[in-house]
């Protein structure tokens, strides 16, 4: 395996590759485009992990992890078809993911990077809370001082253009007051925001990298809610 080198963007047939997918997803169009995937994504990726994770770094946390491996901040393009109907063999898309903590990886908070052929969506938080978490995470949002910074981290992200996702809950958990002004926030089995972004010219270039950044800084306060209260 090549050490990164420096980003110089995603080529065209990186997204080839994840179209041919979206026609056919099967092993045989897999194999048949495995050095597509290789060398015009998988690549390119691990230069971009890096080359993002830097920007991270420098804007959010040195604290932030980026592992340009798969498995480490770049996610498998296999599917995991044990749980759902969907039995699909394969992403028709590119996962990462840059995080903060010295837990696994996925969970730790973090900041989340999805590319399509067509689109990007960037966001920070956690899809899911374990039980030990989900418990620390409901103390804070009850907590005057530390619910009271939530909800301006959040204004302050909403405010970009962000959305927030996390709630799963109909009610507030048993024995919490229904008409508590952050109710809705308890209704939370996860909490993270995100934007959805049409893939820009910029995927092509040693731009990108900053690109996204920009647009993932202004999540920083909900990361940085996250990494404080969930330890």
């Amino acid at each position: 395996m090549n050490e990164p080198a420096e980003f110089g963007g995603f080529p065209p047939a990186a997204f080839r590759f994840l179209e041919a997918l979206e026609r056919d997803n099967s092993k045989t169009t897999f194999d048949a485009h495995r050095s597509a995937y290789e060398d015009a994504l998988l690549e390119p990726a691990r230069d971009f992990v890096v080359s993002l994770g830097a920007e991270l770094q420098r804007s959010v946390s040195p604290a932030i992890h980026a592992e340009p491996r798969v498995n480490g901040s770049i996610f498998r393009i296999n599917r995991d078809t044990r749980f759902t109907k969907d039995k699909r063999p394969y992403k028709t898309h590119l996962d990462l993911f840059f995080w903060e903590g010295e837990g696994r990886s996925r969970e730790c908070p973090g900041f989340f990077f999805r590319m399509t052929p067509r689109a990007i969506v960037l966001g920070a938080g956690r899809h899911h809370l374990r039980d030990p978490e989900l418990a620390a995470y409901r103390k804070a949002v009850l907590d005057d001082r530390a619910g009271s910074e939530l909800e301006r981290a959040i204004d302050a992200v909403a405010a970009t253009g962000a959305e927030l996702g996390g709630a799963t809950y109909k009610r507030v958990p048993r024995g919490v007051d229904a008409t508590h002004p952050r109710a809705e926030l308890l209704k939370h089995t996860g909490l993270f925001v995100w934007q959805d972004h049409p893939l820009p010219k910029a995927s092509a270039s040693p731009a990108f990298a900053g690109w996204c950044a920009d647009r993932l800084e202004p999540m920083a306060p909900v990361h940085r809610w996250l990494v404080e209260h969930l330890r």
